[in-house]
């Protein structure tokens, strides 16, 4: 009976302390940080106990977290912006998340600070698009993606919003504007619609 009690201390522990190893700042396919594929919005409240949490389109009267939240650090840094599918639904799955802060990264430390050169010598690209002010790339087997500012681009690629662009027309030293990852959650949401 002492060794069933001492082995399941022991597997506690060890569970408790992996769970503390874990980087709050990666981004994989499957979580950010302590946030993993399929979690609610009104969970970020206990995720983010001791950050700062501001509900975007809150009212006065709700008590869940529900909608658009930015995140920041006790100090004032912003880290991000975790955004669910349905603003208006606590029980909403998070879908999509915007990074601000350099410390989260991929396995491969992509980062905010991240040039293009880093980009192309440790991802493939699967695809390209332009927007009026941005290039967006998109990565094979990521839910990540960049936008790269128009300004990080020749002079003769910047105006026209319908021109397509290459990898080889963004120059190695571009810098990320916007690192984001949306999750697809239709099949989650069918399960849970399901249950």
């Amino acid at each position: 009976m002492i060794k069933k009690i001492a082995f399941i201390a022991l597997s506690i522990l060890l569970f408790v302390r992996c769970e503390e190893e874990k980087d709050p700042f990666l981004i994989s396919n499957k979580a950010v940080g302590n946030i993993t594929l399929g979690m609610k919005i009104k969970q970020v409240d206990s995720i983010f106990a001791n950050d700062s949490i501001v509900k975007l389109h809150a009212r006065e009267d709700e008590l869940a977290t529900k909608g658009e939240v930015e995140i920041y650090e006790k100090g004032g840094k912003k880290l991000l912006l975790i955004s669910p599918r349905n603003n208006n639904n606590p029980e909403a799955l998070i879908a999509n998340f915007q990074f601000f802060d350099n410390r989260y990264k991929t396995d491969k430390g992509l980062n905010l600070g991240s040039t293009f050169k880093f980009i192309k010598d440790n991802y493939e690209i699967k695809n390209i698009e332009t927007t009026l002010s941005t290039v967006v790339v998109f990565l094979k087997d990521s839910d990540l993606f960049i936008n790269i500012d128009k300004k990080e681009l020749p002079e003769n690629l910047r105006y026209n919003p319908s021109i397509v662009i290459e990898a080889s027309n963004i120059p190695d030293e571009a810098k990320i504007k916007y690192l984001m990852l949306s999750w697809d959650i239709d099949s989650l949401e069918q399960t849970d619609k399901k249950e």
